[in-house]
């Protein structure tokens, strides 16, 4: 059968055994599956029941073994500490068994949990490595997390062991980690035996005896420890997101279906092949970095790269552009947020004329909806393909995207193109009846998902059900809103919290925010609907202008409202929009409308913990109290 987009997803949800079997077939095995898919417990789906492996020995010992030993693994480019480092294969081997032989020595075994608070450095890699190999399961928290947060997580996921370093630097600003590690434990009911401590030279963490180990003195006394072989429905990490109640959800990845799923989007979705250089601009604490930094390429034998700094200010705008020239990196990946601050920055690209950009292949998008301007704006720049691709946390890859790897579709800006082979995507209205090509609804999974998706939540099987598989039987729910095309293509406008209603009329405010993203000012923005007494809601739109627009006096904003009039229709009651210096963000670069709403509507909110700067709410409630609001 040709090798077509249409041929593999139709093999893949008619025979989803067959097709996942197959692709199962490219890791080494310790002891093959029974059943490739165990539906007897349904919702509660598994992957390749009975099968044993060790995740570790797939992303590092095999190419080890099979001839990639000298073939550098990880590639570390800290801009913020002005150092650059490599680990081959087989070093990373080395660094790995050492700190799993630290592990056991302290007691850790199969199924203890090992919490990973780290900045962007190559111990968090080895970290989570480290754990995978004898079979513990990591959860790493994004460091630098507040300690009453660091203090729930370690509640839950109640870990033998703390992996953490002394301290992370964002930008030119040292955050020390230990004091927050030590108020987290101090806060927690649970108490983890030790924490081993890698000392960074840019802030040394005062230690406590007899819990508080240090790293490197650790890891050189230790005996190397081998992998360890474990059910392919063992977990392999918890990775916490937030929950609607204010506590945090784990999403558990198995290890099985997982591997699976890494190994097969690299080829097929990113279409990058061994022994090529692939990066990931994200962050170990997020499940892209999960996925695209750690597993994904090593289990395709890829070169990966450790970045330690921002796409803007370490030093300048051109900062991916030197990266990508000096290791010669094939294909990338990033969030849309990090490609508006280049482009606000740099608006003419003017800083990529100093780098040869001409072995780069591909650039893809996702952590958030990619406005057309901004994809429109990398593919003159860069002239190579742009994918925008959609995903969660709990999948762990890609639910939509062009996959460059079995054939390029046709790209339509503000769409992740089809459904990636192996999901079942269909739109429903509020009754869960399928909704017509064009029209808005619930965008929903079909069960089961293919591997490499949550099997369920850490120690709370009730919850998943209740998150996410109640809404429409048969379904899981992504919390998006969106609708699909003629095509086939899918459209992600909002997260359905954000489908706001104007005098009875459903409007979607990232079709609003897409109209405004097309005015020449503006590096980004965002829109809510903020309460009205009359018409349920109102569109209000924050833009942040791109360097160098100095227009004022209400030009900018009445050409806005205009726009938005022309291409949308009065039927939006659009006439609120505001300048921002700046929008709030999480760390992986969220732009936060659910708490903007709040403080437009005066309601209280809780800090998100993932915000990226806490100061920045103030500075919009000014700037929403300047338009009547807050």
């Amino acid at each position: 059968m040709e090798k077509n987009y249409i041929n593999t997803y139709k093999q893949s949800v008619e025979d989803p055994e067959g097709f996942w079997g197959e692709a199962a077939e490219a890791l080494v095995w310790d002891k093959k599956w029974d059943q490739v898919l165990d539906a007897s417990n349904a919702p509660f789906y598994h992957w390749f029941s009975g099968g044993m492996l060790n995740t570790c020995y797939n992303a590092v010992d095999r190419h080890v073994d099979e001839g990639r030993a000298d073939q550098n693994a990880l590639i570390y480019d800290s801009p913020v500490t002005n150092t650059k480092q490599t680990y081959t294969f087989r070093e990373l081997q080395g660094e790995v068994a050492r700190l799993a032989g630290v592990l056991k020595s302290n007691g850790v075994e199969k199924g203890d949990r090992v919490l990973v608070y780290m900045p962007m450095i190559p111990q968090a890699v080895i970290g989570m490595l480290a754990c995978a190999r004898i079979g513990a399961v990591h959860s790493v928290v994004f460091g630098g997390f507040a300690a009453a947060e660091l203090a729930t997580r370690i509640d839950d996921a109640k870990p033998k062991i703390v992996l953490s370093a002394s301290c992370g630097i964002e930008i030119e600003r040292i955050i020390q980690y230990k004091p927050l590690l030590d108020k987290a434990i101090e806060l927690s009911s649970h108490k983890p035996a030790n924490t081993i401590i890698f000392q960074r030279p840019q802030a040394e963490a005062q230690m406590l005896d007899g819990r508080d180990l240090d790293w490197s003195s650790a890891c050189e006394k230790a005996d190397p420890a081998a992998c360890v072989s474990v059910a392919a429905t063992d977990p392999l990490y918890i990775l916490y997101t937030s929950g609607t109640t204010g506590i945090p959800k784990g999403v558990v990845r198995d290890n099985g279906g997982h591997a699976v799923a890494m190994l097969w989007t690299m080829k097929n979705i990113y279409n990058v092949q061994p022994g090529e250089i692939y990066w990931a601009a994200s962050d170990v604490g997020w499940v892209v970095g999960h996925s695209y930094i750690v597993y994904a390429p090593l289990l395709n034998g890829n070169t990966t790269v450790i970045y330690e700094g921002k796409p803007v200010f370490t030093p300048d705008a051109g900062a991916f552009w030197r990266v990508i020239e000096e290791h010669d990196i094939s294909v990338m990946f990033t969030a849309p947020t990090a490609f508006r601050a280049i482009k606000k920055e740099d608006p003419n690209g003017e800083l990529l004329k100093k780098y040869d950009l001409s072995h780069f292949r591909a650039l893809f998008l996702a952590g958030e909806r990619c406005d057309p301007p901004t994809l429109a704006w990398a593919e003159n720049l860069l002239n190579v393909p742009v994918i925008d691709h959609w995903w969660q946390t709990e999948t762990a890859w890609a639910i939509a995207a062009n996959c460059l790897g079995i054939e390029q579709l046709p790209v339509k800006a503000g769409s992740p193109a089809c459904a990636v082979p192996g999901y079942q995507v269909d739109v429903l209205d509020n009754d869960g009846q399928a909704v017509a090509d064009g029209d808005i609804g619930s965008i929903m999974i079909k069960l089961p998902m293919p591997p490499g998706c949550l099997p369920t939540l850490w120690n709370d099987d009730e919850r998943f059900v209740d998150s996410y598989l109640s809404t429409y039987p048969g379904y899981y729910l992504t919390g998006d809103a969106g609708y699909k095309d003629e095509d086939g293509y899918i459209w992600v406008m909002s997260r359905i919290d954000d489908i706001i209603n104007v005098a009875g009329h459903r409007l979607s405010t990232g079709a609003i925010e897409e109209v405004i993203a097309e005015h020449p000012d503006v590096a980004e923005c965002a829109v809510i609907g903020a309460d009205d007494a009359l018409k349920g809601e109102l569109p209000v739109g924050l833009i942040v202008l791109k360097s160098g627009v100095e227009r004022g006096d209400g030009e900018i904003e009445k050409e806005i409202i205009s726009l938005v009039r022309e291409k949308i229709g009065p039927v939006c009651a659009f006439k609120k929009v505001v300048i921002a210096a700046r929008l709030p963000k999480t760390r992986s670069g969220k732009i936060l409308r659910g708490t903007m709403k709040k403080i437009a509507d005066c309601k209280t909110y809780k800090m998100p913990a993932t915000i990226d700067d806490p100061a920045i709410l103030d500075e919009i409630k000014i700037v929403l109290k300047s338009i009547g609001y807050a």
